[in-house]
């Protein structure tokens, strides 16, 4: 793949990504991100990479206790009963679970493939953020008396034709395991070009998931859980097609 060095960069703050590069080495793995605590990069720089992990904090804040317990509220905000372990609740967070996962293991695959300050700090954004939102929805699960795996097709609540997994690639966006190989065996601009090409996909099918189950959603905390989703993921999709404008490369097919 061709590692094309875009123009000169726009000028960072560069104490402000010294701190996020430091906070991205301080965690060694997904064990030591505290999905309710973590906290996002400072603030200062260039990119406002800190907001998606304060949208993240500040939905968990929104949500609060009530929306935990088991009986939830349907997004009429009527009081519902717990959701089936094959009902769109269910499955959007067993789904969402996994699809985050390979952009938290993408992330730190990245932070250990490149010095960029940027990039890096889009990744320590990305492992906080959804990390956080993981946490949430396993949470939800364990509440709701259900188990975190199921039998169920993959995306099977959205009544669509099947995604053909394959190589590892079990949803829309997630990247195969040939590629997560590449990744890891890449380095510096060249690495950063594919996490990006691959993120920005990853994004993709992430927010084509979040609003399929906001389109048919019946708890109101998940709801807003998966509009904060889309929101914060399409602002990531224009950021990282623009860093990718900056190193001469353009993102890959859907």
């Amino acid at each position: 793949m061709a590692a094309a060095q875009g123009g000169a960069q726009p000028p960072m703050d560069d104490a402000a990504d010294a701190n996020d590069a430091a906070a991205l080495d301080d965690v060694a793995d997904l064990d030591d991100v505290d999905p309710i605590t973590a906290h996002a990069p400072a603030p200062g720089r260039r990119r406002t990479l800190w907001w998606p992990a304060a949208l993240a904090a500040a939905v968990a804040l929104c949500l609060g206790v009530p929306a935990l317990v088991a009986s939830g509220s349907s997004a009429s905000g009527t009081v519902a009963a717990a959701p089936s372990t094959n009902s769109p609740e269910a499955g959007f967070a067993r789904d969402m679970a996994t699809h985050h996962q390979q952009a938290i293991d993408m992330s730190f695959i990245i932070r250990d493939r490149t010095d960029n300050a940027e990039v890096r700090g889009l990744a320590f954004d990305i492992i906080n953020t959804q990390a956080n939102q993981r946490g949430m929805m396993m949470g939800w699960l364990d509440q709701w008396g259900l188990t975190q795996n199921s039998s169920a097709a993959p995306m099977a609540w959205m009544k669509m034709a099947p995604y053909p997994a394959h190589d590892g690639s079990l949803m829309p966006g997630m990247a195969t395991n040939t590629q997560l190989d590449q990744l890891r065996q890449l380095s510096g601009t060249a690495a950063e070009i594919f996490y990006l090409q691959l993120m920005l996909n990853h994004h993709k099918g992430g927010i084509e998931m979040a609003q399929g189950y906001a389109d048919v959603a019946q708890n109101a905390a998940e709801k807003r859980l998966a509009d904060s989703m889309v929101a914060s993921q399409t602002s990531e999709i224009q950021l990282m097609t623009n860093m990718l404008a900056e190193r001469g490369a353009k993102p890959l097919p859907s």
